[in-house]
């Protein structure tokens, strides 16, 4: 360990050396202050003096303490920044791999939703009337699980599942009371009749309008018309 690097222990020592300096001069009958010029000297030998063996243990040992605390933190450090930006980059992937599954989800409801829209009223056999479960059937075929209570709720005020139900102030016609009721031919020339014509151009009309048959029933119960 070179003399400088201790240069905190040395001062402390040529202090300690001066002070022992001046009582000795003061018992050896000397008169007067020591010079400056002498405490100068003093200090500036112990400063260039060889520290103890065992004392420079010491204040090495110190030295290599503080530099591996300093070492520690430095390390603590950068722990730290690389944990804060791996755990960015990770929200940054779960971010894009959620928002790529909500995406797909919805592509699939959207495809279900246009698959069961474009059943035609061929895909059910014509009968010359229909009973209210026959309709209904129909309609959860269509419509599909999720959004049939909807869909339902609103016949249910619409028309109590009455395929030929006629609004005698309105002229408003069918399950969903489509005004004019000849709206309904855009998915068949049977739409007077056939309550799966009916049920698919409701559909095709609360998804338009609304988003979905449950929000066109959101949109109801506020305003009682949809």
């Amino acid at each position: 360990m070179s003399r400088i690097s201790v240069r905190g222990f040395a001062v402390a020592s040529a202090t300690a050396v001066t002070a022992v300096g001046a009582v000795t001069g003061v018992a050896s009958g000397s008169t007067g202050q020591p010079s400056s010029d002498a405490g100068a000297t003093a200090s500036d030998s112990m400063l260039l003096a060889d520290i103890p063996t065992g004392q420079q243990a010491q204040v090495q040992t110190a030295s290599l303490t503080q530099q591996a605390d300093a070492q520690a933190i430095a390390a603590d450090v950068s722990a730290k920044k690389d944990a804060e930006e791996s755990a960015r980059k990770q929200a940054a992937a779960d971010a894009i791999a959620k928002q790529k599954t909500e995406e797909e989800a919805k592509a699939r409801k959207e495809a279900d939703a246009a698959s069961r829209a474009s059943r035609g009223a061929s895909s059910f056999p014509i009968q010359s009337s229909y009973t209210v479960a026959q309709i209904q059937s129909m309609a959860r075929q269509i419509v599909g699980a999720n959004q049939f209570q909807c869909f339902s709720n609103i016949v249910d005020h619409e028309s109590s599942w009455n395929y030929r139900a006629v609004n005698a102030g309105s002229g408003a016609y069918g399950l969903v009371q489509a005004l004019p009721g000849s709206k309904m031919s855009s998915v068949g020339s049977d739409w007077q009749t056939n309550p799966a014509t009916q049920i698919k151009w409701g559909l095709n009309y609360m998804n338009q309008s609304y988003g979905s048959p449950c929000q066109a029933w959101s949109f109801w119960q506020a305003n009682h018309w949809y």
